[in-house]
């Protein structure tokens, strides 16, 4: 009898999962944190509640099995930048999250420096990356450069912590959101850390993606001994979860954001117009794998914004309901650009906007719109996508909370004209390292091992209506209104 824990450390909660290789039904805790707003487009966490509630759903997963985990895989929101004292394992400022944007200004003025950032990083100068966010840190003197000073991402910051302050290492998923790691040689890049500024003494140590990087210490609060052995950014964990091994398999998951994914395989493409390139895996044999990415800011957070924003849903599972209570939008466009555009736009002045109404206008179009406008966003991620890569899309794997939608999954296939997979298992996320972190400790013997283990609960065959072109192109111009709206 065996079991991985996957620790599942999101936006706005953690989980702790236990997953059994015999397909039982896993166990698992959950911790909403506290997010911090302090100024318009600042978004901040603090650190150790994130910990605590790690800590707090590892404890309760632990006490729930009655026999010792095999290994440890951690998955986590990407682009987030932790600071702390090696010395003392404390936070030095408040977590600068992925979704913040008081780095606009300085990425504008490093543009001149887009096409060597762009053949580096894979990606594009934005403040949802790392680098910049570190920069601020340093430059608004939040933390000093001393030999004290650890950087990280949430991985890293969570390693630490498990490992009683023993290992500062991240994997190439990760370090590849920083904006100051060469994902063509794989290391960090000397160039990168002197245009932001970041002392390379401060930055994590690089790890595989599967293979044990630490084990748990007593001190941590948590049972010692424990190996960790998978580590990945969210998103590729949930590429890795979905069971896309192949060049050309692609998922999109429904999360706060959409993060769409395609695997390309292990040669590293060449830039790409509106889309970023991304380090998938590292699985220990030398080779890393890459993913085409494309990034959008607000899917989910939209249903957020329905039920606490403007009020018109008490619960983010009435959207479905409500949105088909009407058979189309009325005409309505919600463009969710609340923290500016990604891909393939990338425009963090844009805004959000809401078009189309009238005085027949109701709650249930505006419920109906922002579904549509997950759908369209991730179309237009998707066109942009295989235009780039030249490889045609034969399906889409979905997951995220949003996926649970028979609306939503059957309007993407509608859109895209291919067929959307939904799996048994939503939590693809968690899935993924937990399947990393068994890979490296030989619960599961390969990635055929772990594909076999995937299964389809629905699929959604295209069911086109006629209108999905003209249905397009009105949102379309619609994001057009919302670009460079911030001045």
């Amino acid at each position: 009898m065996s079991a991985v824990i996957a620790i599942d450390a999101g936006t706005t909660g953690v989980r702790s999962i236990a997953v059994f290789p015999d397909d039982r039904a896993p166990i698992s805790s959950y911790r909403e944190f506290t997010q911090h707003f302090p100024q318009p487009g600042w978004v901040e966490h603090d650190a150790n509640d994130i910990w605590h509630a790690v800590r707090d759903t590892l404890r309760e997963v632990l006490g729930a099995l009655d026999f010792a985990p095999v290994a440890i895989g951690i998955t986590n929101q990407r682009e987030t930048v932790v600071a702390w004292s090696k010395s003392t394992g404390e936070p030095l400022h408040r977590a600068i999250v992925w979704q913040d944007r008081r780095t606009a200004d300085r990425c504008d003025e490093l543009s001149p420096h887009l096409d060597m950032v762009r053949e580096r990083t894979g990606l594009v100068l934005d403040p949802y990356f790392s680098g910049s966010k570190m920069e601020w840190l340093l430059r608004s003197k939040a933390v000093d450069a001393t030999s004290d000073l650890a950087f990280g991402t949430i991985d890293s910051f969570i390693i630490w912590k498990l490992s009683g302050g023993h290992e500062h290492v991240t994997d190439p998923s990760n370090a590849s959101r920083t904006m100051l790691f060469n994902i063509r040689t794989g290391t960090w890049d000397a160039g990168l850390c002197a245009m932001f500024g970041v002392p390379e003494s401060s930055l994590p140590r690089v790890v595989a993606s599967s293979g044990r990087c630490a084990t748990t210490h007593p001190d941590s609060g948590i049972t010692g001994g424990i190996p960790i052995s998978g580590i990945a950014g969210d998103q590729q964990s949930a590429l890795f979860g979905q069971a896309c091994f192949t060049p050309g398999d692609t998922k999109n998951t429904y999360g706060t954001g959409s993060f769409v994914l395609m695997n390309v395989g292990t040669t590293c493409p060449p830039p790409t117009t509106g889309m970023l390139t991304t380090v998938a895996w590292d699985l220990g044999d030398g080779q890393l794998t890459y993913a085409l990415e494309g990034a959008i800011f607000v899917t989910g957070a939209a249903v957020q914004w329905l039920r606490d924003g403007i009020n018109i849903i008490d619960n983010a599972k009435e959207t479905e309901p409500l949105a088909l209570s009407v058979t189309d939008s009325g005409g309505v466009v919600v463009v969710p650009s609340f923290t500016g555009l990604g891909s393939p736009w990338w425009d963090p002045r844009a805004r959000g906007a809401i078009l189309g109404i009238t005085r027949g206008t109701t709650r249930a179009h505006l419920a109906r719109a922002v579904v549509e406008s997950m759908v369209f966003q991730t179309r237009d991620v998707i066109d942009a996508m295989t235009k780039a890569s030249g490889v045609p899309l034969s399906s889409l794997r979905v997951d995220g909370g949003a996926a649970v939608m028979d609306l939503l999954c059957q309007l993407q296939a509608n859109q895209l004209n291919v067929k959307v997979m939904r799996p048994t298992v939503l939590e693809t996320t968690a899935m993924g390292a937990a399947y990393l972190a068994g890979l490296a400790e030989g619960v599961w013997g390969s990635t055929k091992d772990i594909a076999d283990a995937w299964h389809l609960d629905r699929r959604f065959e295209p069911q086109p209506t006629g209108t999905e072109t003209s249905d397009h192109a009105r949102w379309l111009r619609g994001v057009e209104r919302s670009l460079n709206w911030q001045q």
